[in-house]
């Protein structure tokens, strides 16, 4: 069965992230976040009223945390570095040694083990003090995260070789844009989210050239961004609907992508085009889409060592102009096809082949980069026996390995979210990824591996999809 084994040297991972998971939200000097302000102040906005306070409480737990990592025989550990934890105003002129022992001390348990970490700078808990002086839509934004990113480099750069620099641009911007229950839950729609997607390429290009500039020589380490990157497919073939779709794409994947990833830099050119004429068409004096300047494209271009790449599910897009949240100015709509299984997120369709697609759309793109999948995942209701969550990752890891063997798409490793239930943003606990679930109502918070952690680590030890799990259709 030599097409279900992955090439020499594959990585195998798991993620997490702070808020989700380690608790202890105002202890040791912690500054406020977004979240413990949107979770205390809005409770209405999280479908069962909950908060990260506590969460999975991973603060305290962490060494069993990489003891779960240890048996299930991971390669890394892909975890975030909450910003206030570290800098509990957001500036760099309050370093909190409490936090700094924290992820050493997770750091160094994890190497003990054999185990890479793998690092996000920011995974959506922006210090509230950052916050109250405009967010993600301030452009100053890209200075303070460049100064967080010295604190993190110099601290931890000596042990940690692979950096995220930010979490799912996209998904951020909805926080400035949609009533979706995410942090700081401020709708600006329109322009929020476009001037958020601004800063953020700036700030981790900032974060980037900085690396490059002051620690790549001696850390010798690789740092890239998390990209959410869903694929984009039309309802029907017609050209029409081709066309429209792949402007989605590139309004979708491209937003982030292109500055970054392709040869030229700044925002796709249909993307610039369309939203120009459609602002002129509002009557509007400019474009809603922020202009770099060429100092800015080529500052952004190029700021990359592999591609990580956050991959669910497939869209499906028909041409509209009442398409809905980040679909508003795209031309198109989304629309449910019924003949996909559904996950407990209503975003979230089970289309194996649509992974394929993806994969070979971002190397035709953007010249077949070194992509890692940052993350790839199912959501239930935390069952313990998850036979639907193993037979997604087996449909989707079939997939990956057709665009790595068949395609020659240049991907190197894998990463399941999550390594265990936790808070899981506007759905609260009402949502499980866990490979561990999670009791919540325990306050020793107990894990107890599921039906697919033991198959996540069967897979690993053998470098292959075990066959006994193969009873499943995979084909498109």
């Amino acid at each position: 069965m030599s097409a279900l084994k992955f090439p020499d040297g594959f990585l195998f991972g798991v993620a997490t992230s702070s808020y989700q998971i380690e608790g202890a939200w105002k202890e040791d000097s912690k500054g406020e976040s977004i979240w413990d302000r949107l979770t205390h102040d809005r409770p209405e906005v999280i479908k069962d009223k909950s908060t990260g306070d506590v969460a999975c409480n991973s603060y305290r737990l962490y060494e069993e945390d990489v003891r779960m990592l240890k048996d299930l025989g991971v390669h890394f550990y892909r975890f975030s570095i909450s910003w206030p934890r570290i800098l509990p105003t957001g500036h760099d002129n309050v370093v909190n040694q409490a936090g700094i022992d924290y992820y050493n001390n997770l750091i160094n348990e994890l190497i003990a083990n054999g185990i890479q970490p793998v690092v996000t700078m920011y995974h959506w808990d922006l210090p509230q003090p950052l916050q109250d002086l405009g967010g993600w839509t301030n452009p100053v934004l890209a200075n303070y995260f460049e100064d967080y990113a010295r604190v993190l480099y110099a601290n931890f750069g000596d042990r940690v070789k692979w950096w995220n620099t930010i979490n799912e641009p996209k998904s951020i911007a909805i926080g400035y844009s949609v009533p979706f229950g995410f942090a700081p839950h401020i709708l600006t729609p329109g322009h929020g989210q476009y001037l958020v997607i601004h800063t953020i390429l700036l700030s981790h290009a900032r974060a980037y050239r900085l690396y490059e500039r002051e620690f790549k020589a001696t850390q010798g380490g690789k740092v890239s961004i998390a990209a959410s990157c869903q694929w984009i497919e039309p309802t029907t073939d017609s050209e029409e609907e081709e066309e429209a779709a792949e402007r989605a794409r590139q309004m979708h994947v491209g937003w982030v992508l292109h500055p970054i990833f392709s040869a030229t830099g700044d925002y796709p050119p249909v993307m610039k085009e369309w939203l120009g004429k459609k602002c002129k068409e509002e009557g509007y004096s400019r474009s809603r889409l922020p202009s770099f300047t060429k100092e800015e494209i080529e500052l952004v271009r190029g700021t990359w060592d592999y591609l990580g790449i956050n991959h669910y599910t497939t869209i499906f897009t028909y041409q509209s102009d009442k398409g809905e949240f980040i679909f508003t100015d795209m031309g198109v709509a989304r629309i449910r096809h019924d003949k996909y299984a559904m996950a407990a997120s209503g975003w979230l369709q089970v289309v194996p082949w649509g992974f394929r697609k993806l994969l070979n759309w971002i190397a035709k793109e953007y010249n077949n980069p070194p992509v890692l999948i940052t993350e790839n995942g199912f959501s239930d209701h935390g069952e313990i026996d998850d036979t639907n969550r193993v037979d997604y990752y087996i449909k989707y890891l079939c997939e990956l390995l057709k665009a790595v063997k068949e395609d020659g798409c240049n991907v190197f490793g894998y990463t399941v979210w999550s390594l265990m239930d936790n808070f899981e943003w506007g759905a609260g606990y009402t949502e499980r990824f866990g490979l561990f679930h999670v009791d919540f109502n325990d306050p020793d918070r107990k894990r107890t591996a599921k039906k697919s952690a033991e198959f996540f680590s069967k897979l690993i030890k053998s470098d292959a999809i075990p066959v006994e799990y193969l009873a499943v259709e995979t084909s498109h």
